[in-house]
């Protein structure tokens, strides 16, 4: 599990903010400070979605806030965290595609359909991000990947420049996790950038069935949590 899902996560992660670039009028659902750029976009010309980009980051914070007080609850009550924190985004991501294919296509983003489900769309994406930082904070991030790709070059640097074995073999290791959780990235951009372009909002009924698959592999190996998050 600890391989495989923050690879699915990933995928996800990559799939949903280009879901919701091309159909919600550039609004970032899981990278939401990329949503400042758009913002910026939007104001110097005059198109829509303003409303959403700034929405997207308070809610965000606001989301990982309860998300962390979930948390506790569920420890109280002696039940797997992981597993209901991601059975509560796979929800929040099928009412998203639920939204997103009866109310859209969207033809402004600062419609209260195009608002309501970008913000569901960034509510699961905040649950995501608060499960992953918690119970796989070993594995890269799951919604952007410019650090995951500074460290891969970092660390290819090295191995050129030449490491003791025992550190290479260990270096070698996390680059191909590193490029792993990248390249999965990018192919659920692609993904989403490919059936966009060919059923339009129908594209948002694959992120519930990533999560499912998610949610099943993390039902089959329960992970703890990471001791220093705790």
């Amino acid at each position: 599990m600890k391989r495989s899902l923050p690879v699915l996560l990933s995928f996800n992660g990559g799939y949903v903010d280009t879901a919701g670039f091309l159909s919600l009028h550039g609004l970032f659902a899981a990278h939401v400070t990329g949503n400042f750029v758009t913002l910026g976009a939007a104001l110097a010309l005059g198109t829509s979605g303003i409303l959403a980009k700034l929405l997207a980051l308070p809610l965000f914070c606001a989301v990982v806030i309860l998300a962390r007080l979930y948390r506790y609850a569920l420890l109280r009550l002696n039940l797997p965290v992981l597993r209901m924190m991601l059975g509560l985004k796979l929800l929040i991501l099928i009412a998203a595609a639920v939204m997103a294919i009866r109310l859209g296509p969207f033809a402004t983003g600062d419609g209260w359909p195009a608002l309501l489900t970008g913000m569901t769309l960034v509510t699961a994406m905040a649950i995501q991000n608060a499960a992953h930082r918690v119970h796989l904070g070993d594995s890269p991030p799951t919604t952007m990947v410019t650090g995951t790709t500074t460290q891969v070059m970092i660390d290819l640097a090295d191995l050129l420049h030449g490491l003791p074995a025992e550190s290479a073999t260990a270096m070698r290791a996390r680059v191909l996790r590193m490029s792993a959780s990248v390249v999965s990235f990018a192919l659920g951009c692609a993904a989403a950038a490919l059936l966009y372009s060919a059923v339009d909002v129908w594209c948002f009924a694959v992120p519930p069935l990533v999560a499912v698959v998610a949610l099943v592999i993390t039902e089959a190996n329960p992970a703890p949590v990471a001791p220093h998050r705790a």
